[in-house]
């Protein structure tokens, strides 16, 4: 059977939920056994995060790609480019010329699983008590442009905002905006372990193996209403411990599908192959990788030590080494395809001189070398990541300017360290919430952010990000959004590295993969079936 690669280009774009025929699943069922779907990422229970898949706590890829099945918003991400459209809502809209009152009517007849009404009020109870509990994460941070919620009746819900946000719709598509029933989620503390109930496309039962989620199975919510067509019956999510054990588990036909993380060697040879039975699907993507800095820690308290790294840093060079073709450098926290883009690092520092950096220590009295460790997850972003941690240590080394060590750190410890400010240079990833400028700027920067750093801007908060979301013509924010890329390009409190596509790879008998993720590496399992291998 010859390989079939499809590669989908920018034009298609920003994929996201199929928003088929509307009328739910009826008729989505493909029949058959499970699709089975590898991944490698990690889901695990412990002292610091015992509560990860709870909507107004969970702030990762993968377990938003559980949410995301089972726990219905307000909103959805249409299939192409575009703004979000209602899903759990029949209608959505600004009810004020200021972007500062947001209105939505829910769907009628919408119920969750177990055939218990949503009502506005659980709409209301769900947004209140993510807000109430303000998770570590960060992921409150979404709703931070939220006063007060109203309720009207069964069925409307009023969103009074504190300042304009016409980002708002975006964020009501995201799960910790995600409906949950008051009888399964208490108002003030989060949902231990791994159990989820919503109004979804699918209803979710765990497997688990000391402490850590191994397999979990999505089954089609019979009492499903809203605009996805389910195309299967269910699907098995299963965990693997690396990426040569997940692509061994593909080629032997033990899973259909895999996503996040293959390593770039499979890639290569998967899209290289001759004769096949699995086909590899391409698509660009809005995934960011970067250093974060600890600005309070002693070693990189001054700017001067972080805007040497920003000098000496050869991303082209990183990129070539490690990814090849399946990235790209990046000068910006905003990905090159998002309006309100700015290659502003580039701008700045230009191409890599030790010469330069070397002046900007000297200039601080900063003696070198700079002795410093970069600290870096095993498990999360995937195999390369030891390879781009030993390419950034040997830059840094060879410049004279720096001495510098590299620590792997599973997820699990790496996470709540990292939040408590722990490391001093640490490497993350972000795949956003929604493809949207702010939501590369707003996570990292304003107050309560993601990273949990201690850098603070009062431009950039006060004035900028505000500014920015005023414009409901999002190509009238790239004013505000570059100067804030530029004065992160003077601070350095983030580095941005490179950005990366998308892949896929499925067995030939899969249909619905070149819609399985979308923009922000989400997955949408409702659109895979099984078809005939051609």
């Amino acid at each position: 059977m010859n390989r079939k690669s499809l590669v989908l280009l920018a034009v298609i774009g920003l994929l996201a939920p199929v928003l088929a025929a509307c009328g739910g699943s009826e008729g989505g069922g493909a029949g058959g056994d499970a699709i089975v779907v590898g991944t490698t990422d990690v889901f695990s229970t412990t002292e610091d995060d015992p509560a990860p898949l709870d909507p107004a706590s969970a702030y990762d890829v993968g377990t938003w790609n559980i949410l995301r099945q089972t726990v219905q918003t307000l909103m959805i991400q249409p299939r192409g480019e575009g703004d979000p459209v209602p899903e759990a809502a029949e209608s959505c809209e600004f009810t004020d010329a200021g972007n500062e009152r947001y209105a939505c009517t829910l769907r009628a007849g919408l119920t969750f699983a177990n055939g218990d009404a949503v009502t506005a009020e659980d709409v209301k109870y769900s947004i209140d008590r993510a807000m109430r509990i303000e998770a570590p994460s960060g992921v409150v941070g979404l709703l931070s442009t939220i006063d007060t919620v109203e309720t009207k009746g069964e069925r409307e819900v009023i969103f009074h905002l504190k300042t304009a946000d016409a980002t708002f719709p975006y964020k009501l598509s995201t799960p910790v905006a995600g409906i949950v029933d008051p009888d399964d989620y208490a108002k003030n503390d989060l949902r231990d372990g791994f159990e989820v109930d919503g109004s979804g496309p699918y209803t979710f039962s765990a497997e688990t193996d000391d402490n850590k989620l191994v397999k979990a199975v999505f089954t089609k919510n019979p009492n499903y209403k809203g605009t996805l067509k389910v195309n299967n019956d269910k699907v098995e999510l299963r965990s693997f411990a690396d990426a040569d054990a997940m692509s061994e588990a593909i080629e032997d036909g033990d899973i259909d599908l895999m996503t996040r993380t293959m390593s770039p060697e499979q890639i290569q040879r998967l899209s290289t192959a001759a004769d096949s039975e699995v086909d590899l699907v391409e698509k660009s993507g809005l995934e960011i990788r970067y250093l974060g800095f600890n600005t309070d820690d002693p070693t990189v308290k001054s700017k001067a030590v972080r805007q040497a790294m920003a000098q000496v840093i050869n991303r082209s060079e990183l990129v070539s080494k490690v990814y090849g073709t399946q990235a790209e450098p990046l000068y910006s926290l905003v990905p090159a395809s998002l309006a309100g883009h700015s290659n502003s690092f580039f701008n700045k520092y230009g191409e890599p001189s030790a010469g330069k950096a070397r002046s900007l220590l000297e200039r601080a009295g900063i003696s070198t070398p700079v002795k410093l460790t970069l600290h870096y997850t095993t498990d999360h972003y995937g195999a390369a990541t030891k390879k781009e941690f030993e390419v950034l240590k040997e830059q840094l080394n060879d410049s004279g300017l720096f001495d510098v060590t590299t620590k792997g750190i599973a997820w699990d410890t790496f996470r709540p360290a990292e939040q408590k400010g722990q490391y001093e240079v640490y490497g993350m990833g972000w795949f956003p919430d929604f493809p949207d400028a702010d939501n590369y700027v707003a996570p990292f920067l304003d107050k309560d952010n993601f990273l949990g750093s201690p850098y603070a801007n009062s431009q950039i908060r006060n004035s900028l990000i505000p500014q920015s979301r005023r414009e409901a013509d999002r190509q009238s924010a790239v004013g505000s959004l570059g100067e804030i890329q530029d004065i992160v390009a003077e601070d350095v409190p983030v580095l941005p590295l490179w950005q990366g596509k998308q892949y896929v790879a499925a067995r030939d008998t899969i249909t619905g993969t070149a819609y399985a993720l979308n923009s922000s590496s989400t997955l949408q399992l409702w659109e895979l079936g099984r078809g005939v291998s051609g």
